[in-house]
């Protein structure tokens, strides 16, 4: 009777599982027709919403490659933010028209970046309102290189468009003047700066390219006409700011410290980490007592080599550093800083190969370059990518050349970026960091991940890129990079700790210098340098940890959940195929799909 029994609960059981199979499957078929039906319409939606947004945005749509509207220039006023604030609102009422459980994993990752995105245009207009402090966002260099430099239609085309622009600079510099109601002393400079670089473009690039197109001789005296009003207007406000805004903020030294109420803001809007502000400072404040344990350690072992039997310091701090200096005797000449990047490039590609850590596009390849005078003032080192309407153009590793560095401050500078880091540096911005990041992120079939990417997501994979590639032994047995990649991830780490210091906790110059140069035994043209642009942006600079701490424990959590079946290529192609989207969000879906498999 209890087999009996047993038999017809079994039964039972299978009868209603092969019932409720039947059932699910047909929910599943026609869930899948109502998730198709709904996606369809929002892939329309993405493609209205960018349109739409490049109409406001043309400088933004030429850096990305989208050059339809290349001859517009609009001006920098209340009108300009008023029909951006239309444009937030419209598309806001038509983002929430959508089912975002209707939506597949894709679009539901594009929806929450449409949305993100539409929010934090509408902080930047209401809250943070940057056109008023920072005359550096007030430099159209960029904006008539990208169109000049977007070779897929002819010289005459391109000159065509920018004799439009051109039109309006004069009126684009009169309305800037007007914008301002309280400049930082720190934006005012940078502005001065790269405004006298920008002026190239516009006196020299323009030009040149002019006298080699076939365009008639009445258009070229117009357009040389155009180009020196361009050239004047520049000139005249960048005497405005010499003139009437720096005397008034001469003695400004707190004006570009944000507070943490702000932060915290800008940090939601701009990172879109699962973290606060706050939870990435307090374990950044952690990180940098483990990389003081690894350094000293590693400092024990190096002391004989370079120092013999001298007595040490007795102080931890202080011998690392003593250590880091011997070590960072060995750099690169002046001469041939930017030379050694292009030598190190061919390297790193064969390492990655070799170690089959991902796969490298060899259609793509890497232009190191003189950072463009427009471009100076921040960074020493950066990737100029192409948009994704323009997947085929040249990707540029910026170099800035120390020309104009004194011989003390080349030296300090060089000792910075060692034999050692300089490795690193490349890692991070070349191979397999920056420059395979965005070559993957181009090659996503949304749009709104490459226009959208995640600066954290950018940054952090950056910086996960340094600790991979040593974790697979580049370098070797070589203790000396084990410290260097130590000092340089110490940089990321003090980076949101000065971040966050500077903007929340009042840091003043003596506390960054205390914390770059003595905690984070940084030479001092770069700590000084970093302390310049703690000043300058907000956030930025917590985005390399805050995405590297991230990925790291996407990393850990999906070698525990595919256990053995873990594949670190995999997992990398993975990650990087869903674009620059927040890791947060990718995150999301590639322990959903685990989870699945496990089930």
């Amino acid at each position: 009777m209890k087999k009996l029994s047993l038999i017809v609960l079994l039964s039972f059981f299978f009868a209603c599982g092969d019932s409720s199979q039947k059932k699910s499957k047909e929910g599943s078929k026609e869930a899948a027709i109502q998730e198709g039906i709904a996606d369809g319409k929002f892939n329309d939606f993405k493609h209205s919403f960018v349109e739409a947004l490049w109409k406001i945005e043309p400088i933004w749509a030429s850096y990305v490659g989208y050059h339809k509207y290349d001859s517009l220039l609009p001006l920098p006023n209340e009108d300009s933010r008023k029909e951006k604030m239309a444009f937030v609102n419209g598309m806001k009422e038509e983002l929430n028209a959508y089912d975002l459980n209707e939506l597949n994993k894709l679009n539901q990752i594009d929806y929450k970046m449409i949305r993100d995105a539409l929010e934090r245009f509408q902080f930047g207009i209401e809250k943070f309102k940057r056109f008023e402090w920072d005359p550096s966002q007030y430099n159209l260099g960029g904006a008539f290189y990208q169109t000049l430099n977007y070779r897929k239609e002819s010289l005459e085309w391109r000159l065509t468009q920018l004799d439009k622009k051109l039109e309006n600079v004069p009126a684009y510099y009169s309305e800037a003047k007007k914008q301002l109601k309280s400049p930082t002393k720190v934006h005012t400079e940078l502005a001065i700066q790269q405004l006298n670089g920008s002026k190239s473009v516009f006196e020299k690039k323009l030009i040149d390219s002019l006298s080699h197109s076939s365009l008639g001789v009445l258009f070229k005296e117009k357009f040389i006409e155009k180009s020196e009003n361009a050239v004047k207007a520049i000139n005249d406000f960048i005497s405005f700011l010499e003139n009437q805004i720096l005397p008034k903020v001469a003695n400004d030294s707190s004006s570009f410290r944000i507070g943490k109420q702000l932060f915290e803001e800008k940090f939601s809007h701009d990172i879109h980490s699962a973290y606060s502000a706050e939870d990435i400072f307090k374990a950044a404040v952690e990180a940098k007592v483990e990389l003081h344990d690894n350094m000293y350690r590693l400092s024990e072992m190096l002391w004989e080599k370079y120092y013999g039997d001298t007595e040490k310091p007795g102080n931890r701090l202080k011998e690392i550093q003593m250590v880091i200096d011997a070590v960072s005797r060995t750099h690169v000449a002046r001469d041939s800083f930017i030379y050694a990047i292009r030598q190190q490039i061919p390297q790193l590609e064969a390492f990655v190969k070799e170690h089959d850590l991902l796969t490298l596009d060899p259609d793509k390849p890497l232009v190191v370059r003189e950072t463009p005078g427009y471009m100076r003032g921040i960074a020493g080192a950066s990737i100029s990518a192409p948009g994704p309407y323009d997947k085929d153009a040249e990707t540029y590793y910026n170099v800035t050349p120390l020309d104009n560095y004194s011989e003390e401050a080349a030296e300090s500078y060089l000792r910075e970026y060692n034999h050692y880091v300089l490795q690193i540096l490349n890692i991070h911005e070349a191979i397999p960091g920056h420059y395979t990041q965005l070559i993957y992120s181009n090659k996503s079939p949304s749009i709104i991940k490459s226009v959208f990417g995640n600066g954290a997501m950018i940054e952090g994979w950056g910086v996960y890129a340094e600790k991979m590639m040593l974790e697979n032994n580049y370098g070797g047995s070589e203790k000396e990079m084990g410290l260097m990649y130590y000092k340089w991830n110490l940089r990321t780490v003090c980076n949101a700790i000065l971040d966050y210091g500077v903007h929340v906790n009042n840091f003043s110059e003596k506390e960054a210098m205390q914390l770059l140069r003595k905690e984070a035994f940084q030479e001092q043209a770069e700590a000084e340098g970093k302390w310049r642009r703690a000043r300058l942006s907000q956030v930025q600079l917590s985005s390399y940890f805050t995405g590297y701490y991230e990925i790291m424990q996407l990393r850990d959590t999906m070698r525990v959940l595919k256990g053995d079946a873990f594949s670190l290529k995999e997992f990398h192609e993975t990650f990087l195929s869903f674009g620059s989207a927040p890791v947060k969000y990718i995150s999301e879906i590639m322990q959903d799909d685990a989870l699945k498999v496990l089930e």
